[in-house]
């Protein structure tokens, strides 16, 4: 049997990649789901002590490369379910890929693995989803109110800081080889890319 391929739906967090991921019925590895526990000391920090979420070394890329792998070589592995709002992992659930063509991995780090992937010849597409900054800014915070992710003012903050820096994060993205669309232009582009 042939090995799976990845698409990477990376981005900005409120820019559509879960949705996006799970209109197309297929294995989704959540990156969020490999975020490093809130004791861990390798976690980075901001200057008012809070834990920056966002900055890569928050998360374990060489746990979510080896699941990917694993999912690839047409296996089935245990992945971790992580609890944002208790910021731990709270569990485990089985990710099944046997008789897939394609994986799904999304998150706002999934660009860090463009280059390993490509590199293993396991790299369908690579993709940063957009929408504008403001648009983000509304989905994102209407997301971690209903799913109470963390304390309000922690929330408007960090959506606050967010929408600023998202100019970097694409421009992030697309140096790391994903490449910048609305989340219907990727479901086009991914529809033709995966038709039989």
């Amino acid at each position: 049997m042939s090995a799976a391929e990845v698409i990477i739906l990376a981005g900005p967090s409120g820019a559509g990649k879960t949705l996006l991921a799970r209109r197309l019925c297929v294995p989704v590895v959540r990156l969020d789901d490999v975020y490093r526990d809130h004791d861990d000391p390798a976690l980075p920090r901001l200057a008012d002590g809070l834990v920056d979420w966002d900055d890569p070394r928050s998360w374990r890329q060489a746990d979510a490369m080896g699941v990917l792998e694993q999912l690839c070589s047409g296996g089935a592995c245990e992945v971790p379910d992580y609890d944002i709002s208790q910021s731990r992992q709270v569990g485990t659930h089985q990710l099944d890929a046997r008789g897939a063509a394609y994986v799904v991995a999304e998150g706002i780090f999934a660009h860090h693995l463009v280059e390993e992937l490509r590199n293993r010849d396991l790299l369908l597409e690579a993709i940063c989803v957009t929408q504008p900054p403001v648009v983000t800014f509304i989905r994102r915070l209407t997301r971690d109110l209903r799913e109470k992710r963390k304390s309000a003012r922690v929330l408007i903050s960090r959506g606050l800081r967010l929408m600023r820096q998202q100019p970097r994060v694409v421009a992030d993205a697309r140096a790391h080889g994903a490449r910048p669309m609305s989340a219907r232009e990727a479901e086009v582009l991914l529809e033709q890319l995966t038709r039989p």
